[in-house]
């Protein structure tokens, strides 16, 4: 038998080696790989007839606007256009490499189809075709954008795929919020911009009510001061000497009140694309507009504010108006329209308009100062976008509370029985219920109904998107996942890894309760000598650090070498996989019934993963006696995975705190120190 171990051992070295060669081998593809990860995939004409549903390649131009992506058109007529996830919204997936869709939007606000065209999604990559990706994918053709939820006339949301949540769950929304904003920025549904076509008869007084017109006045005593020495002289009052006035004449209820409804029709008829049109009105001693203009070109006592960027006022576009329509207004000496804009202005969002004001001095030299009128259009003016689809993790979070909550009870009593451990180890037969009814209820509810099965790659993942920018939302959309993450690193951080290894890993209880069942059937057990069993340990966390530092290279390679986990075939799908993922997982069990919790001993990179931070936990509240490991060995014979040494010490990187040796340490007819106490006080 123990030639077959030996044996045994030498088979899943050699096989470890093997995966550690693999991933060597193709250290320089994955490098390649890795610098193409920021590349832009842009659609073909093929793709694009596709996605439009159309015979003929149309025509695919590339728009470099603020939402970027291409236009299709045919035949001098636009189909709609079609944007990248990865372009617009940098879609990270949750093995934190880009997740790049392709969505079609078409002109009238609708998605006609989308194309996954890159991912290293873990269970995406392994355990589904690439039938049920395109599937799952092609099911947002039809989705109304003024509507995503699939209210107005369209499809319901495609449900996410099965053991692929959170993946898919990223996907839909990278489609989702990347065809809601190309649509908004296309101005294929309305949303965020102004509104033009709503008209309501107001005079000034209600315009300036409202925050439509706003006015700054600097007064002459107020400017005497700004001026110190200026010629001529300005004199003292309260009286204007500047008083500017502004307006965004866009929306028609300013606009039109203000220029009336020809002036208007005509100011907007020449306004050029993505520009809009500032009112500028003053009074009192000192001109905004100055006369240098006429020489330049350029208003260079007034400049447009938005941010940290400054907008020009130019000649080109200029309209100095004689009187306006609209009564009630202040008595401006000069009134003038400018067309504003550039690239990054955004009329929704507030801007200034500074105005200079310079004299001359008696010295020969100049003073001045800035005035500066804050503007905002007001926001019933402003068109509502449509409204965004809710995140998938709202709606898993809802649909799974009752999951989410049995786990947490389920911590919340390992919590108690961590806590209460003393009592707990004096009673034989409680633990052994206890622990053997923990440990079904996390095989069977935890792992086979739940799938609430931790696993390395999570780690890894985790570690990626701290490097590739962070999303709660990413490991939100699995509600057990994370309640049990949350659980498990706050109890790492009071008792170590054994938290979860020894109570809430549903591969490992299943591990123990088949050594279990194996050994009331008489199965004999192997006694790994010490040095091999330690020597042995260098596998998993040698396991552990080829995938993390194999992930920064290729993350499709790192999952590869993940499968030496047989947690997905044993726990997520239920043994439902190819037969050599099966006999892999029938191998470690079989190995398992004459060596208790042989995987987790010598194999398990999560358990190495976990075993480092577990490092800095707090209490230490498993107790030893001087003879322990001196006197007696017991309890070295009876641990679970082997993590007491000779010399009686308890090896906190390698327990799983079944608490087993406490037991042993209570129990008068088990600890053979407490039997010869009883013996010495009998005689």
């Amino acid at each position: 038998m123990k030639r077959f171990f030996l044996l045994a051992v030498l088979v899943v070295f050699c096989t470890a080696s093997g995966f550690f060669g693999s991933g060597v081998v193709r250290a320089q593809d994955a490098v390649s790989t890795t610098r193409d990860e920021a590349a832009l995939i842009p659609p073909s004409r093929q793709m694009a007839a596709q996605l439009f549903g159309v015979s003929d390649p149309p025509t695919v131009l590339r728009e470099d606007a603020a939402v970027p992506g291409w236009s299709v058109s045919r035949g001098g007529e636009t189909l709609g256009h079609i944007a990248s996830t990865w372009d617009v919204i940098r879609s990270v997936g949750y093995s934190g490499r880009p997740i790049d869709v392709l969505v079609a939007v078409s002109s009238d606000g609708v998605i006609t189809g989308a194309r996954l065209v890159r991912h290293s999604e873990p269970i995406l990559t392994l355990g589904l075709s690439d039938a049920d990706i395109e599937r799952f994918v092609a099911g947002f053709e039809g989705i109304d954008l003024s509507d995503p939820e699939g209210r107005a006339a369209g499809p319901d949301m495609p449900d996410i795929i099965s053991r692929a949540t959170v993946s898919t769950g990223v996907i839909r929304d990278s489609i989702l919020r990347t065809a809601r904003l190309l649509a908004i920025n296309r101005g294929l549904v309305p949303g965020g911009g102004i509104d033009r076509l709503t008209f309501e008869p107001l005079g000034w007084q209600d315009l300036e009510t409202i925050g439509a017109v706003r006015g700054q006045t600097v007064t002459l005593s107020e400017a005497r001061a700004a001026l110190p020495g200026a010629t001529p002289d300005i004199p003292e009052g309260t009286g204007a000497f500047v008083a500017l006035w502004g307006a965004l004449m866009d929306p028609p209820t300013i606009g039109r009140n203000i220029l009336g409804e020809t002036a208007y029709n005509r100011m907007m008829a020449n306004l050029g694309p993505d520009r809009h049109v500032l009112f500028l009105g003053s009074h009192g001693l000192y001109s905004h507009r100055g006369i240098d203009w006429r020489r330049s070109g350029v208003f260079d006592r007034l400049q447009l504010v938005q941010g940290e960027v400054a907008y020009p006022l130019t000649e080109d576009g200029y309209t100095r108006l004689d009187e306006l329509a609209i009564e009630g207004a202040p008595p401006f000496k000069e009134r003038s329209l400018f067309q504003v804009g550039g690239a990054g202005f955004d009329p929704a969002l507030p801007f200034e308009v500074v105005l200079t004001a310079s004299r001359a001095t008696e010295t020969g030299g100049e003073v001045s100062f800035s005035t500066t009128l804050d503007y905002q259009l007001p926001t019933q003016f402003v068109t509502k976008p449509p409204p965004e689809a809710a995140p998938l993790w709202h709606r898993t979070w809802e649909e799974k509370k009752f999951a989410v909550m049995s786990v947490a009870a389920m911590q919340i009593a390992l919590t108690l029985i961590m806590l209460f451990q003393q009592p707990l180890v004096r009673r034989k037969r409680l633990w052994a219920g206890i622990r053997i009814g923990f440990l079904t209820l996390t095989l069977v509810w935890l792992g086979w109904v739940l799938n609430g099965q931790l696993s390395v790659v999570q780690v890894v993942a985790f570690v990626q998107s701290l490097l590739t920018g962070f999303r709660w939302e990413t490991f939100l959309i699995e509600p057990v996942i994370f309640t049990l993450w949350a659980g498990v690193a706050l109890g790492m951080l009071f008792w170590g890894r054994g938290v979860f290894c020894g109570w809430l890993c549903p591969f490992g209880a299943l591990q123990e309760l088949s050594n279990l069942v194996a050994r009331r059937f008489g199965v004999r057990q192997i006694a790994v000598p010490p040095a091999l069993h330690e020597r042995l340990w260098i596998i998993k966390y040698t396991l552990f650090m080829a995938i993390l530092a194999l992930s920064f290279y290729s993350m499709r390679d790192a999952l590869i070498l993940a499968e030496v986990e047989p947690f997905k075939t044993a726990i997520s799908m239920r043994m439902m996989r190819a037969w050599p993922f099966v006999a892999f997982v029938l191998v470690l069990l079989f190995a398992g019934l004459f060596i208790e919790r042989f995987y987790c001993r010598y194999l398990c990179p999560l358990g190495a993963a976990l075993a480092i931070p577990a490092k800095l936990k707090i209490f230490d509240w498993l107790r030893r006696r001087p003879q322990c490991g001196r006197e007696c060995r017991l309890c070295e014979t009876k641990c679970t995975v082997g993590a007491i040494d000779p010399l009686g010490r308890i090896n906190p990187n390698e327990c799983v705190l079944c608490m087993r040796c406490q037991v042993i340490l209570h129990d008068a007819d088990t600890c053979p120190v407490l039997k010869r106490r009883a013996r010495s006080k009998a005689a």
